[in-house]
């Protein structure tokens, strides 16, 4: 059986095991146990210039080959074209977008980078299975290398519609960049379509028909079992018994402009200022760990949810109750598992995502005899496998307040009829079926012979 190399901005931890353990390496956990495999990236270190020769270290059939990256270098790259040009574009939002030639040549030869030091590694017969748009570039540098192996790239993220992604300047030279993949993979019908769009429109047709949705997945079972063991547990406990009998509405979200927070803050202050009657029986928790503190818009985030959840409290809250809980330092996944059984609503509302594993997890974890409301984002790429969710404009406050009632007063029998529609989906189309369907698209032909 051939090896599989896994290339990723970051790579996980040797010594991160459940719990602690990333959410693309617990994606891939399946596709790793079935072979001998190498996960190749950055470190997470930086240096004063990046390394030529990866660290390796081995643990039974996973080999681990990290980059330091020298700290300008990190600075174009990630923070500088990744973060300040790509991610805002891939999310729609053309106008949080910051282009800087030097951010861009910065990512161009961070890619080369990687490609240089990768390319000996390589056995003849490896499947190499690229991640997301850090690395679009990288199947191109393999290629003018001589890298003759499969190439397979998954996108994370949204991709958005030609003219907006074009709008980026430089943006022709990227989509161009994937026709070396001979499987290129996004989320969803919605994103294949505008990815294969986009090759078309600078004449990359036979690229276009390599495109296709792949939409990732939980690990449905395992996390149901955790939410069961943690509903009983100290922490989830503790939390029940400070909640004082009020009903819970949780939400779970990396602090991110494309998570849709201030929105979601404005929704639930319309919700108890339109429907008095929830005022002292509902509380809402949102958990949004620090994400890219050093970059400036992410710094303003903060602050703008810090006066949200001040203005919601300072206007609403009572002597012995607090409306809005609002934490930005991480949550355990076990407890946070049996925080989503607990809550009556998962409140779900990005401005626009990739997939969003969130809401299969809050699915996941109900209670079969009582299960809880989705509030879910028309924007989420999980949209089409969750149809027993309430569908909001996350830009529209009043649509999330009349979600948030509905789901609130919202009776067993319903409840019960809306989850049972998005259970057997969110179990049967999980993590190992996504990297099963991929790696089969992926094994499927022979040496390529995709020019550079």
């Amino acid at each position: 059986m051939s090896r599989l190399v896994l290339v990723a901005n970051r790579v996980p931890n040797p010594n991160d095991r459940g719990a602690t353990a990333g959410g693309l390496a617990v994606a891939l956990r399946d596709a790793v146990s079935r072979r001998d495999a190498m996960w190749f990236g950055w470190s997470g270190s930086t240096a004063e210039a990046t390394a030529t020769t990866p660290q390796i270290e081995t643990r039974g059939r996973l080999t681990y080959a990290t980059l330091d990256l020298g700290k300008e270098d990190y600075r174009r790259y990630y923070q500088g074209f990744a973060n300040g040009s790509l991610w805002p574009t891939l999310h729609y939002r053309l106008g949080l977008s910051h282009f800087d030639r030097a951010d861009y040549a910065g990512y161009r030869k961070v890619n080369n980078a990687f490609a240089v030091a990768l390319a000996p590694l390589l056995r003849r017969d490896d499947l190499v299975w690229v991640h997301d748009f850090h690395l679009f570039p990288l199947g191109a540098e393999l290629r003018r290398l001589g890298a003759r192996q499969r190439l397979g790239f998954f996108l994370h993220v949204p991709f958005p519609p030609p003219g907006l992604f074009f709008a980026m300047p430089r943006g022709a030279e990227l989509v161009a960049d994937l026709a070396a993949y001979d499987v290129i993979g996004v989320q969803t019908e919605e994103d294949a379509g505008n990815l294969r769009a986009a090759l078309a429109n600078i004449g990359q047709k036979a690229a276009a028909a390599r495109v296709a949705a792949f939409p990732i997945g939980i690990e449905a079972d395992s996390f149901a079992r955790a939410a069961a063991k943690s509903a009983s547990g100290i922490e989830t406990a503790r939390f029940r018994q400070s909640l004082v009998g009020r009903t819970l509405v949780l939400g779970v979200d990396r602090l991110d402009y494309t998570k849709g927070l201030p929105q979601r803050f404005a929704g639930f202050a319309q919700l108890l200022n339109q429907f008095e009657q929830h005022r002292q029986r509902v509380t809402y928790l949102q958990v949004a760990p620090v994400s890219r503190g050093d970059v400036a818009q992410y710094r303003s985030l903060r602050r703008e949810l810090d006066e949200w959840a001040g203005r919601i409290n300072g206007q609403y809250a009572d002597p012995d109750w607090m409306p809005l809980r609002y934490m930005t330092r991480a949550v355990a996944r076990p407890t946070l598992a049996g925080f989503m059984r607990l809550a009556r609503v998962g409140l779900v509302t990005p401005l626009r995502d990739g997939m969003n594993l969130v809401a299969k997890e809050y699915v996941a974890a109900q209670d079969p005899a009582d299960p809880g409301v989705l509030v879910l984002s028309r924007f989420a790429g999980a949209v089409a496998q969750l149809p027993g969710a309430l569908l909001v404009n996350p830009l529209d406050p009043d649509e999330i307040a009349e979600a948030l009632d509905t789901a609130l007063e919202m009776g067993r029998e319903e409840r019960l009829a809306r989850w049972r529609s998005m259970e057997a989906g969110v179990r049967e189309q999980g993590a190992q079926a996504w990297c099963q369907d991929f790696m089969a698209a992926l094994e499927g032909g022979g040496p390529t012979a995709i020019a550079a």
